[in-house]
């Protein structure tokens, strides 16, 4: 295990031995909140991510620490979880266990971190029930709030309200469409730039109502909403640069288990599971034999019964992917 470096200044090293409306390497002591966020997919998920009881695993995305606790319930002594996660609000979820090693950060930087070959890393994608529901963060249409949108709010990235005010209708479109599949993109992006400023998330329903589906008003809403999420947070480069590093952190037969909510996410784990890249076409040795780096352990996705999704709604849009590295 590494010592924090440059890249991770806010981190100090955890204790590593052996123990116990509408709308830092360190292991923070806190009451674990019950209300904070229901992870989707819960026992199919661990299952797939925890293999040995002495082994070492990432979670990538922390959140309400529904999935590292449940690890933690497998593992003996021995066993070690890093948890990653770059929002502020999630530190008072970090159980008192010397197991578990929180660092807070984007898991696009795990690969900076001097984490040991691990056994497995599990990624969750998305928005947790705790950001969606506090307004202030703006990630709800459901509220009258500051258009926000950040996964980390301290950080100093332009946040939505920034983007709507400042991109051109050309880009502004190009985000509609390119995240959202929104088809009247440029009719969405006009509008807005036409109502400007668009500070709130009332005033930005108030600019897109004009081009909303009236069959399916809150549908385009969440699309629009998401579109402007991924693209202040960059998801999908982020999910990108991670996908491309991750076999590194493994040890061979180490495990990638992916949730993912939208089919941007889903298609990209896809082609990276199956060829190795982004592109989805396999590179091939001097005698045309593909280059494998991972063997699919889920064949095709699994998604959640209806009892689960009637139980937790955000389940209905989850796809969970899993591959070992070969």
């Amino acid at each position: 295990m590494g010592e924090a470096g440059p890249d991770f200044p806010h981190i100090l090293p955890g204790n590593l031995s052996a123990g116990s409306g509408r709308t830092k390497f360190n292991f923070v002591v806190a009451k674990m909140t019950t209300r904070y966020h229901v992870p989707v997919l819960l026992d199919v998920s661990v299952g797939l991510w925890i293999t040995r009881e002495d082994g070492m695993y990432a979670d990538a995305t922390f959140g309400g620490g529904g999935h590292s606790r449940r690890a933690l319930e497998r593992l003996n002594g021995r066993g070690r979880i890093f948890a990653f996660d770059q929002d502020p609000d999630v530190r008072t979820n970090v159980p008192n266990d010397s197991r578990l090693t929180f660092i807070a950060c984007n898991f696009v930087e795990m690969n900076k971190a001097g984490l040991p070959p691990m056994d497995g890393i599990l990624l969750d994608l998305g928005v947790s029930s705790h950001q969606f529901d506090t307004a202030s963060r703006g990630f709800s249409f459901r509220f009258n709030a500051p258009l926000d949108m950040r996964m980390n709010a301290e950080s100093t990235s332009p946040s939505a309200a920034d983007l709507l005010n400042r991109l051109p209708v050309d880009e502004l479109a190009d985000v509609f469409f390119r995240y959202g599949e929104l088809r009247q993109s440029r009719k969405l992006a006009k509008s807005v730039v036409d109502n400007r400023p668009v500070l709130t998330s009332f005033q930005l329903n108030a600019a897109v109502e004009p081009w909303l589906n009236p069959a399916d008003v809150n549908g385009d809403l969440a699309r629009i909403y998401q579109a402007l999420r991924i693209r202040v947070n960059d998801e999908i480069d982020v999910l990108t640069r991670f996908l491309t590093f991750a076999p590194e952190l493994l040890k061979p037969g180490g495990r990638l288990v992916v949730l993912s909510y939208h089919s941007l996410e889903d298609g990209l784990v896809k082609k990276f599971f199956r060829a190795g890249n982004e592109t989805g076409l396999a590179e091939k040795d001097f005698y045309g034999r593909e280059k494998k780096i991972w063997r699919e352990i889920t064949k095709k996705p699994v998604v959640a019964d209806a009892q689960e999704i009637a139980d937790n709604p955000r389940a209905r849009s989850v796809k969970l992917r899993a591959a070992e590295k070969i």
